[in-house]
């Protein structure tokens, strides 16, 4: 309970500190948001139209008037309007994040269900034939980036198959279920991919330090079947450095896997926040930051329990 309280106490400085940082970064890049707007009409306008648009923005005022305006917004629970939708940024985020979500959860579902047992096949078969391919694999997967992966995906079914994946639209998973799987399946695998060589090389690393361990050769000792001396004894604490990676990947993850999405033009996260960068849509870069950092700091809390639950000695350590 006191590093869960102490995790707490530090989400609001963490997020004045965001919410800081990108307020006042976002107006660091060239041009303004009503040029961004109306794109070339915006030469058409008055300076007296002009004016009235940044007033109506709230863009007429200094940047550290506009920051506590927004701020106390946040306070009240408005993160403001975003001009690109016309509506407000958290009805727009709410919007783009179930995909987000789902894509993120299905590319670690797949990482795991892949790196983990072949982590673990590797470290059981060390230095030998079985524990050189799998380590080779895992180098290529990590080596080859994401966008190459979706490509390759893409140009072996239309070229090979002459079918393309489904492009451009969302639909819940509530919905349809096997529309949803039929949208997402594709990028997850494209994410989890590079992801499961990651957690591969983790996992096998790992599972030899822990294998090594007096408790393990105590076990073996015993008599202990070599199935429950591994998936037993070993594996929990050699989880740890991978329920680690996996946090770290998850919360990237919930930012928007902004490549593969417009690789695949899926309406997530990553895709909008990157748009409203384009359209120097302050109130919706700062809206949808500041919330990648809350759901990235759950997921640290989240990974902060999981050692909890698979170390007893961080147990008896943190309280």
């Amino acid at each position: 309970m006191n590093l869960l309280t102490r995790r707490l106490a530090t989400f609001p400085l963490v997020l004045i500190g965001v919410s800081s940082l990108v307020f006042f970064a976002i107006r660091l890049v060239p041009g303004d948001a009503i040029t961004a707007m109306l794109g070339t009409e915006a030469g058409l306008l008055t300076d007296a139209q002009r004016a009235a648009l940044q007033a109506y923005f709230g863009l007429d005022k200094p940047w550290i008037v506009q920051y506590g305006h927004w701020f106390w917004g946040l306070l009240r629970g408005d993160m403001g309007i975003s001009v690109t939708y016309g509506k407000p940024v958290l009805t727009v985020i709410l919007q783009r994040f179930p995909l987000t979500l789902e894509l993120a959860l299905l590319s670690m579902v797949i990482a795991l269900l892949i790196g983990v047992p072949a982590g673990v096949f590797a470290a059981t078969r060390n230095e030998r034939a079985a524990d050189l391919a799998v380590r080779i694999g895992a180098m290529i997967g990590q080596s080859t980036p994401s966008f190459v992966f979706g490509l390759l995906i893409i140009y072996v079914l239309s070229a090979g198959f002459g079918v393309l994946p489904v492009m451009g639209t969302f639909t819940p998973i509530w919905q349809d279920p096997l529309a949803n799987l039929g949208q997402l399946i594709l990028p997850a695998i494209t994410l989890g991919a590079a992801f499961a060589a990651s957690v591969t090389r983790i996992a096998r690393s790992a599972m030899l330090d822990v294998l090594g361990e007096d408790y393990v050769r105590t076990a073996r000792s015993r008599g202990a079947p070599a199935r429950t001396v591994i998936w037993r004894h070993a594996l929990p604490n050699a989880l740890i450095p991978v329920v680690t990676l996996s946090g770290i990947e998850f919360g990237y993850l919930l930012g928007g896997a902004v490549i593969v999405e417009q690789i695949f033009a899926l309406p997530g996260l990553g895709r909008m926040v990157l748009d409203a960068i384009l359209q120097r849509d302050y109130a919706l870069v700062q809206g949808a930051v500041l919330f990648v950092a809350f759901n990235f700091m759950i997921v640290n809390l989240l990974v902060d329990l999981a050692y909890f639950w698979l170390d007893p000695r961080i147990r008896a350590g943190g309280q």
